[in-house]
């Protein structure tokens, strides 16, 4: 994954990814997924955030803010469709909430 630009990336980025895959997720959504506080996930979704892996956007009913927008640094690399093969990939693994990190 390096060569291909995306650095950074851990193992437990890709529980995030699965969770925030089909439609988003709010931080505190993310925690419980992941089983952590929502301190935890708050500093990992910077850490995505920062590394242009996911972009935050505001929610339509809540004040939370989501984060599912995925960045930049995904459709640089696998283009916009790819894009979308992989979020619907990544949604129907973990579609019912079944993926989750065991610590």
């Amino acid at each position: 994954m390096v060569a291909r630009g995306f650095e950074g990336v851990r193992p437990a980025h890709g529980f995030a990814f699965v969770r925030l895959a089909p439609d988003g997720a709010s931080v505190g959504e993310l925690a419980v997924r992941l089983g952590v506080t929502k301190q935890a996930a708050s500093q990992m979704v910077e850490e995505l955030v920062r590394k242009g892996y996911v972009e935050r956007r505001a929610a339509e009913e809540a004040a939370a803010e989501v984060v599912g927008e995925w960045g930049g640094k995904w459709g640089e690399v696998l283009g916009e469709g790819g894009v979308r093969v992989l979020r619907e990939g990544l949604g129907r693994v973990g579609g019912g909430g079944g993926v989750r990190p065991v610590w």
